[in-house]
């Protein structure tokens, strides 16, 4: 597995320098298992670390709607970029034509499947951008991803045609289901001591609010425009906890989580859906393409994903600018427009993620869709930026520690085992 890892690496470097002195070469598509496994490692990384930008631009109270209009923007043209260059440069093969000689061929219906898993993408990140304020960064992931191995695998196992190891993938799964768990403890061992945290302050001072239903997270980060009193205030503490409440643009504190907990669980179904969508779009599995027209190659599949991603996302995000959720205040086009503060973090958080999804799916093109949701493990990324970024579980206690330790030792087993499933499809 290591050389198959290190020779995929290799191919990868190498025909990135060809591509740039040479315009001869054919359209690139992954086709090794060692290249299969580095386009998923550089996804998990990809797709674990976009949602802890925009968390951070919550927390320092920038609109969840101009943060998402943003993030849209970049996660097209990361698209565009991979279709331009991957799908495009070079002579189409037989039975694989390049990126716009597919365009005008008559493929609709293989079309239509990868803009359906476009659709579900789109709107189930739209909701975990609210449920993170609600129920935080590491358990949203969490709740999302289980709901997406234990349906979104499956489904891809079986539209695979079984190319992947049936013993070593639902191993994984369970694997990454024993995670799930300890993370739902962790969670719960983390609201307490938070709760305990916050009863510890005078009432006056909490202006108030009780602390038996905050989920919010307990980190933050320096921001300039804080005051000397936010300055002070030290990770994990409980004058961090109110002053972080202040700040963010969602106000959680006196709510009850289980909003948040239904819109984790909406967020995860669609997630478990786009991948089998675009597993259809690219293989035809029900042969809904006419005779002699060739499947979608990933990268166009990939491109009219994105498109109906980047639609859906504009129109909802531009009505809740006007007609806002969640007690958010009412925003315009123009205040979009002008609001400048954090905005290359979301156009970042955009890029990571667009090319996130495309390494997914060109590795899942090669090893199988069942393998390649092996990055739903990108909780074991975004715990990591939780941690470093927003101070998560700072003076928490003993028992939170262990389960956390656990929970990150799990996901790093569940990740692994998912790969070793890998198969190698054919023709």
């Amino acid at each position: 597995m290591i050389m198959d890892f290190i020779t995929g690496f290799q191919s990868l470097i190498l025909y990135s320098f060809e591509r740039f002195w040479s315009f001869e070469l054919n359209m690139y598509e992954i086709e090794s298992k060692g290249g299969a496994m580095v386009c998923m490692i550089l996804s998990l990384m990809f797709l674990g670390t976009w949602p802890a930008l925009l968390t951070l631009l919550e927390r320092r109270g920038r609109l969840p709607q101009h943060t998402y209009l943003d993030y849209s923007i970049t996660n097209l043209l990361a698209a565009v970029f991979i279709a331009l260059t991957f799908g495009q440069i070079g002579d189409s093969k037989p039975g694989k034509p390049n990126f716009f000689t597919q365009l005008s061929q008559d493929n609709w219906p293989c079309v239509m499947f990868a803009m359906v898993g476009g659709i579900f993408l789109s709107v189930g990140n739209l909701s975990t951008q609210y449920a993170w304020a609600y129920v935080g960064l590491s358990v949203t992931e969490v709740i999302t991803c289980s709901i997406t191995v234990v349906i979104g695998t499956t489904l891809n196992y079986f539209l695979d045609d079984r190319i992947n190891r049936a013993e070593i993938l639902f191993t994984g799964v369970g694997c990454f289901l024993i995670a799930v768990v300890l993370g739902s403890a962790v969670h719960s061992a983390n609201a307490a001591d938070n709760e305990a945290k916050l009863n510890s302050l005078p009432s006056s001072y909490k202006d108030g609010i009780g602390a038996k239903e905050i989920s919010a997270p307990t980190g933050a980060f320096s921001n300039g425009g804080e005051t000397k009193d936010s300055e002070k205030a030290k990770f994990g503490t409980a004058n961090f906890l109110i002053e972080l409440e202040h700040r963010r643009s969602i106000k959680v504190f006196g709510k009850s989580t289980l909003f948040g907990l239904i819109i984790t669980v909406f967020a995860g179904v669609c997630f478990s859906l786009f991948s089998p969508s675009f597993n259809l779009a690219t293989n035809d599995q029900w042969h809904t393409l006419k005779e002699g027209v060739p499947h979608l190659v990933v990268y166009t599949a990939f491109f009219y994903f994105s498109v109906s991603c980047f639609v859906i996302a504009i129109i909802l995000n531009i009505g809740f600018l006007y007609r806002p959720v969640l007690d958010l205040p009412r925003s315009s086009f123009k205040h979009y427009i002008n609001d400048w503060n954090g905005r290359q973090w979301a156009l970042l958080a955009g890029l990571l993620c667009g090319f996130g999804n495309g390494l997914q799916f060109m590795g899942g093109q090669a090893a199988g869709y069942a393998a390649a949701d092996a990055v739903q493990a990108l909780p074991l990324v975004s715990t990591f930026w939780g941690v470093i970024l927003f101070g998560e579980y700072r003076r928490s206690s003993k028992k939170t520690y262990i389960l956390l330790v656990s929970m990150l030792m799990m996901f790093i087993v569940a990740v692994g085992v998912l790969m070793a499933s890998s198969g190698h499809r054919r023709g």
